[in-house]
């Protein structure tokens, strides 16, 4: 691998970004030169963070000026069309945080963007580098379990504020129009990505969300989403009130010959007819272990972006919450596809 890539950040309100700074800053074949953001304290942070000069009052203008290989989107959800488009303008590649946007008409506009111009797109997806979690997907598919007939995932804490997050994050996150909802648009979304890599698109959708906790505005802090499959149910479940950590396995996972469980760093599968086995996770190859690693392996190896960061996944994914939205504001069983 001989060439280097030129990696500016488009918008830093998306507190994911402070890590994927870290894992750009790590690999041996990128250069860090640009970011743009409008907040000066975030400017200010990532040029001490990141040791470059070049920090523009808004991502705009950096995509405008500089030459760039990459874009690290990490802004609101609904303005992740927008960089992806102006990028793509440019011929340049771009990882954007999960979800893939706020709406299905923004996640479909960043694939035909991607598509006409011939440019990588990759959503980052934190669960897409968990060892235990690939040991399960891959098991999984493998048919370890037989036919796939349940699968449930929560994700689940005690609030973005709560917990710490800064103020630029989450004061979009309890922006509807900005995130595309509340806790079912940053929760629910895990859940929907997994089961669009394993099962596609459901037949059906019926969701719930609601404020029960917040004292102050949110656009909701639960919900629930179900997915009916011809033969299989996924259920995805969203919570900012959990002040306690998980107290089930996560995920839980059902099939014709046997179930399994995450808990922890370990997978715990029973086949049937034979007694439950803990599975130590694989490690995951050098190349896949995070964001920047896997994107530059795809450029330089041609391979397509897969698994639970591909693009069309993604963008199937953003039809389940579409369709999630739409039945808990309704109260209507939503059929898919919406179009």
């Amino acid at each position: 691998m001989s060439k280097t890539y030129r990696v500016g950040f488009a918008s830093l309100v998306h507190d994911h970004v402070w890590g994927e700074l870290r894992h750009w800053k790590a690999h041996p074949n990128v250069e860090i030169v640009a970011a743009g953001d409008v907040n000066a304290e975030l400017r200010t942070q990532f040029g001490t963070e990141a040791g470059v000069e070049n920090v523009y009052d808004s991502w705009q203008e950096m995509i405008e000026k500089e030459e760039l290989d990459i874009v690290q989107a990490s802004a609101e959800n609904s303005a992740g069309v927008d960089i992806v488009e102006a990028a793509a303008a440019k011929g340049i590649h771009v990882v954007s945080e999960k979800p893939m946007a706020a709406r299905l008409s923004q996640a479909d506009r960043m694939l035909a963007a991607a598509a006409d111009a011939g440019i990588l797109l990759m959503v980052n997806w934190p669960t897409a580098w968990s060892p235990a979690l690939n040991t399960a997907m891959n098991l999984i598919t493998d048919g370890a379990i037989g036919d796939l007939f349940y699968f449930k995932w929560r994700s689940a804490h005690n609030g973005p504020k709560e917990i710490g997050c800064s103020r630029y994050f989450y004061e979009w996150l309890y922006d509807e129009e900005k995130n595309g909802a509340g806790a079912l648009m940053d929760y629910c979304c895990y859940c929907a990505d997994m089961c669009a890599y394993l099962l596609g698109l459901p037949e059906q959708v019926t969701a719930f969300r609601d404020t029960f906790v917040k004292d102050y505005p949110v656009p909701d802090d639960n919900a629930v989403i179900v997915m009916k499959y011809g033969n299989a149910f996924g259920i995805t479940e969203a919570s900012w009130t959990q002040k306690v950590g998980y107290v089930t396995p996560n995920p839980v996972v059902y099939g014709t010959e046997g179930a399994l469980m995450v808990s922890g760093n370990q997978v715990h599968l029973h086949r049937a007819g034979s007694d439950a086995e803990v599975v130590d996770p694989d490690p995951i190859p050098e190349g896949r272990r995070n964001a920047p690693e896997y994107l530059i392996h795809c450029l330089e190896t041609g391979e397509p972006i897969e698994g639970l960061c591909s693009p069309k996944v993604s963008r199937d994914a953003q039809e389940i919450l579409e369709a999630g939205l739409v039945s808990s504001d309704s109260g209507q069983v939503v059929n898919l596809p919406m179009s």
